[in-house]
């Protein structure tokens, strides 16, 4: 698009910002010894327009209701983004010199830990599904007229979470989100596939319904004319796709090879960078105030308690439709709550949620990508999203998962179809590493309730609960063990059946766990008695309760579980209490399984009650 007149101090003041930011990303990359000051250029001239010219931000207080929000997906240019909030005032300029040190929250992708970053970015592909649960909240649920500003790489524009975000973004019609393409043609270790053929961009991001304006990313007045067409567009997101060259105003680097991921060496070779960036500032450019939102107050919020659980000992009910019932309720009690699925919510019933809160929820089809990192959009907006898919699909997911753990998102994971105890779908559907993949993932809690009643209660304890937290629900009905007033928290566990001369400890959740009740009493019935542990929090664990009913039982554990043998409830337990010289033995889940009905998929897969009499007769022996 052709290159409007902007006035010409302003047209100066944005050069010399994006001149001031290259120079500001070459002495922090230089002074670390290590970073990618050619993309930091690349994207300069962009980075500047935005946030000395077209966003709305209190440079004090990022996050401040009603702004504007800038999500740097390609995280690998974290330099670029810190000189900005420098410049802005946000932070001294000499704290750029202690990029990627020990004790500088100026890492080398962002994460949090800094004020105005929303989510860890890095793991390329990640920040636009960040930039749909932003605008999302803001259009939807808070209804801001904030506007959401995404920076992408060309590179990692292959990844298939960006395109499942375009299409999530154009089926939501976010005409409130911006994205830019930074397309410098060079990849890490090759030209990018499509390098600089800019019409194959806008046919791709046209094709999925954006409105698509390509640029020369180093023509300021032709970026700040985009950025405000892109404000003006209604109905349809935006994406600028900007042209440009890695290294930009450093003669040897720019649009050269082999320059990804290296800082120019200190001495020399940075003082010449420097004086060459330096000759590019000019002179007469005027003093450009940052433009602030409208100043809002926050919006008061009243957050109640659930009513007591609807379920009763002796009623049968599985616990992914406890689930349900548990988020409809506590959307009423909780504003905070919003739900996703992945179109799957007829079997994980969020569709309860959904149908009475609709400005609430939001269907991601199936897209689990776009689904995880729009959850920490709106998390990272004051929210608390309930995030819910067959556990199994959460893997598709995981690398989101890991960098939400990263930024200590508030994100609710709610993982059903768990085991092989969902019968004839077959191995492809059993979610049977998801306590693995979850539990070692710093900062998250991880339950496994086995009735109705506890999972009601559980959600209403996840909600409340700072952090990330999986809940593990099945699919199969069981009965209700616990009554309305029953108790339950994280870290806890409940002793369901014990007696002074118990033999052995089992420690089981979900189906497992009346398998092993039925181990008891067959087991009691020819005169062998043993403890009954439902271990529904497995991350953090009740070790004590843990180490006392072994204890009480000459040392000896059984765990069993619906889940693969590596990583699952066995192995937390063994962690638990391995060091004091207990035995665990473990039941689990040890081959690839196949269809068949649940109870006789349970049995032939060694956690049924059967395997589990066999196996405490053989460690009491």
């Amino acid at each position: 698009m052709a290159s409007p007149t902007l006035p010409s101090d302003l047209l100066t003041t944005l050069q010399n910002k994006a001149a001031q930011l290259r120079i500001d990303s070459v002495r922090a990359t230089s002074e670390a010894g290590s970073g990618h000051p050619s993309s930091c250029c690349s994207a300069a001239d962009i980075v500047a327009a935005l946030f000395f010219s077209v966003m709305r931000y209190d440079p004090k207080n990022p996050k401040a209701l009603n702004s504007d929000r800038f999500v740097l997906s390609k995280g690998h240019a974290a330099p670029l983004l810190y000189a900005a909030w420098a410049e802005a005032g946000l932070f001294p300029a000499n704290d750029l010199l202690k990029l990627r040190t020990l004790t500088s929250d100026l890492e080398g992708h962002p994460t949090p830990r800094l004020s105005f970053v929303d989510m860890a970015t890095g793991s390329l592909g990640q920040g636009l599904p960040v930039g749909i649960g932003i605008a999302l909240n803001a259009k939807f649920v808070d209804k801001l007229n904030h506007r959401t500003y995404v920076l992408l790489g060309d590179g990692e524009s292959v990844e298939g979470s960006v395109w499942e975000a375009a299409e999530l973004a154009r089926q939501y019609a976010l005409d409130n989100l911006c994205a830019i393409v930074d397309v410098n043609r060079l990849g890490q270790s090759d030209p990018t596939m499509l390098q600089h053929d800019m019409e194959a961009y806008r046919a791709r991001w046209t094709g999925f319904g954006w409105h698509a304006l390509v640029i020369d990313g180093h023509d300021m007045g032709a970026i700040v004319s985009a950025f405000d067409e892109a404000a003006k567009t209604t109905g349809r997101p935006t994406v600028l796709l900007a042209k440009t060259y890695k290294g930009k105003g450093i003669s040897f680097m720019e649009n050269q090879p082999n320059w990804h991921g290296k800082p120019i060496p200190k001495g020399e070779e940075t003082r010449k960078a420097i004086e060459e960036l330096s000759k590019q500032f000019k002179a007469n450019g005027a003093t450009q105030p940052i433009q602030k939102p409208a100043s809002m107050p926050a919006p008061a919020v009243t957050i109640g308690s659930l009513p007591p659980s609807p379920y009763k000992p002796g009623e049968s009910a599985a616990t992914r439709e406890a689930f349900g019932v548990a988020l409809e309720a506590i959307g009423s009690v909780n504003p905070l709550v919003v739900a996703l699925d992945a179109d799957v919510k007829n079997s994980t019933y969020t569709e309860k949620f959904g149908k009475k809160f609709p400005g609430r929820f939001f269907e991601n089809f199936i897209a689990e990508q776009n689904m995880l990192g729009a959850a920490a959009g709106l998390a990272a907006c004051g929210k608390i999203p309930f995030v819910a898919t067959f556990a199994a699909f959460f893997t598709r997911a995981y690398d989101f998962i890991r960098m939400a753990a990263i930024s200590g998102a508030n994100i609710k994971l709610v993982g059903t179809h768990v085991g092989v105890s969902i019968g004839e779908d077959g191995p492809s559907q059993m979610g049977l590493e998801d306590i693995a993949m979850m539990a070692a993932q710093p900062g998250v809690t991880v339950l496994y309730p086995s009735d109705a009643a506890c999972t009601y209660r559980l959600v209403e304890i996840a909600a409340n609960h700072k952090g990330m937290v999986y809940v593990r629900a099945g699919r199969p009905k069981s009965p209700v063990l616990y009554g309305p007033d029953e108790r339950f928290q994280i870290g806890g566990s409940k002793v369901l059946r014990h007696s002074t001369s118990d033999a052995l400890t089992i420690v089981a959740a979900g189906v497992t766990l009346f398998e092993a009740l039925k181990a008891h009493d067959q087991l009691k019935a020819s005169g062998v008695s043993v403890r009954i542990v439902d271990l529904y929090s497995i991350v953090p664990i009740d070790r004590t309760t843990l180490l006392d009913c072994a204890r009480s039982t000459q040392g000896r554990m059984l765990t069993v579980e619906d889940h693969y043998a590596h990583g699952g409830l066995g192995d937390a337990v063994l962690s638990a209490v391995g060091s004091e010289g207990i035995r665990v033995h473990k039941l689990a889940v040890r081959a690839i399984p196949r269809s068949g009905k649940p109870d006789e998929l349970v049995d032939h897969f060694g956690i049924g009650a059967r395997s589990i009499v066999e196996a405490a007769k053989q460690i009491i022996k």
